[in-house]
């Protein structure tokens, strides 16, 4: 007896890229600004514990886990290394009393993206018929 796999519908499909592809360009933004530290950035990162030649390294993790989550094959881990970078994000803005609901709203979007359109998830996720 064989189970039939879930399948998402083309709306689900398409609204899980859209948002996905959505987080990618958010977080491609978020990671350039460590590569070419526009000018002031100095201003913002200062506060935030953070120096300016540790903005490379901060950009090249921040890149591959992107990379990750955009590969198919690996975007689950992606999603969840993403996870551990925004968690990092939120902490160090919550620490000196920044607004720190960006990171959170962004990881939300991330994984919903994710869940609409992978149903290997669906399983896994509290909500029961």
């Amino acid at each position: 007896m064989s189970e039939e796999k879930p399948v998402p519908t083309k709306g689900m499909r398409i609204i899980g890229h859209v948002l996905s592809v959505l987080s990618i360009l958010f977080l491609l933004f978020s990671a350039s600004g460590k590569f070419f530290k526009p000018e002031g950035m100095e201003v913002n990162v200062t506060p935030l514990g953070w120096r300016m030649d540790q903005m490379t390294t901060l950009g090249i993790v921040e890149l591959a886990c992107i990379v990750f989550y955009a590969i198919p094959q690996t975007s689950v881990f992606g999603a969840i290394l993403l996870t551990a970078y925004l968690g990092g994000a939120t902490a160090t803005h919550a620490r000196i009393d920044q607004p720190f609901i960006i990171p959170i709203i962004l990881g939300g979007v991330m994984w919903l993206g994710l869940y609409l359109r992978e149903p290997r998830l669906w399983p896994l996720t509290p909500i029961r018929k």
